[in-house]
């Protein structure tokens, strides 16, 4: 299979499309007819509170096996199995449930994520051609395609033009290491003064969704994953809204923002003000009288 060009065709996004969504729900069906009514902890990560389900290992084994037969030369880098390089130019970036804790606690905020990108899968090196957010619990599922739209149940979605910042609603969420967790209550404090409010669902990829919905006004989060990040990040961009990190850089570990043009120009700012991209510190040292990070 050759390698798809920069500018793949509308037909392949289209058969992306269909296929990231038919992945993405077979794996939600397994993951909410699945639930126990007791789900156990099978490991941790990056902390004792940042868990991994028996679930989120069957559900990711069943997408790399749907792929495995639907696009068998493609490449699949995933939350807990890692990267296989494929020959064809597409990498699948998937997210076998987002809101692991969520689906600890019989919470709904979860999601299956499954996204199609050519270039290294990583954020500011990828281009996303294909995505689809699945969320078993309410049975929503968005899907976008580079350049043919976002939509949520087969209804187009239009990024809303956001209002002036104090009546944004914002989403956000938060690490799962002690000093990480630190940082962001320092910012979170700073902001929430400055704005209507601030929700923490637990699933980022629900929260990117939820802008493009209209359901949030603006999004940001430090931290984030590919996998968290590539195929909503697409159901953002292809409804006609931002998604971008702080100083110029692109979306990606140091942060997301996501919402409106001029909304997130002006949340990016304060960000960067409040410096909430400055390295982690297990103490208060380096933080100035108003609250913030960086040297004085």
């Amino acid at each position: 299979m050759s390698t798809p060009s920069a500018e793949p065709s509308a037909q392949l996004v289209a058969e992306l499309v269909a296929v990231a969504r038919q992945v993405a729900v077979a794996a939600g069906r397994l993951v909410h007819d699945g639930r126990p009514e007791t789900v156990g902890v099978a490991a941790t990560k990056s902390s004792a509170v940042d868990v991994v389900t028996a679930m989120d290992l069957a559900s990711e084994e069943l997408v790399r096996a749907e792929l495995a037969r639907l696009r068998p030369a493609d490449g699949i880098l995933g939350e807990e199995g890692g990267h296989v390089p494929g020959t064809s130019g597409v990498t699948w970036v998937v997210d076998p449930i987002d809101g692991t804790v969520n689906y600890l606690y019989g919470l709904p905020a979860y999601a299956v994520s499954v996204a199609a990108v050519v270039g290294e899968p990583a954020p500011g090196a990828w281009t996303v051609l294909a995505g689809c957010v699945h969320a078993p619990a309410t049975g929503e599922t968005w899907t976008a395609g580079r350049g043919q739209g976002a939509h949520l149940d087969g209804r187009p979605l239009t990024v809303a033009p956001a209002p002036p910042l104090d009546r944004c609603l914002l989403g956000t969420g938060f690490g799962y290491v002690a000093e990480r967790r630190r940082a962001q209550a320092r910012v979170l404090a700073d902001l929430l003064p400055r704005v209507r409010d601030v929700r923490r669902a637990g699933a980022a990829a629900i929260d990117l969704c939820q802008v493009a919905t209209g359901r949030l006004d603006l999004y940001y989060e430090r931290g984030l994953q590919p996998w968290d990040l590539a195929a909503a990040g697409l159901v953002v961009a292809e409804a006609g809204g931002v998604v971008t990190g702080l100083r110029g850089r692109a979306a990606g570990p140091d942060m997301v923002v996501a919402g409106a043009a001029e909304r997130v120009a002006e949340l990016v700012a304060l960000l960067e003000e409040l410096h909430a991209d400055a390295p982690d510190s297990p103490s208060r040292e380096g933080v100035c009288d108003r609250g913030h990070g960086g040297p004085r």
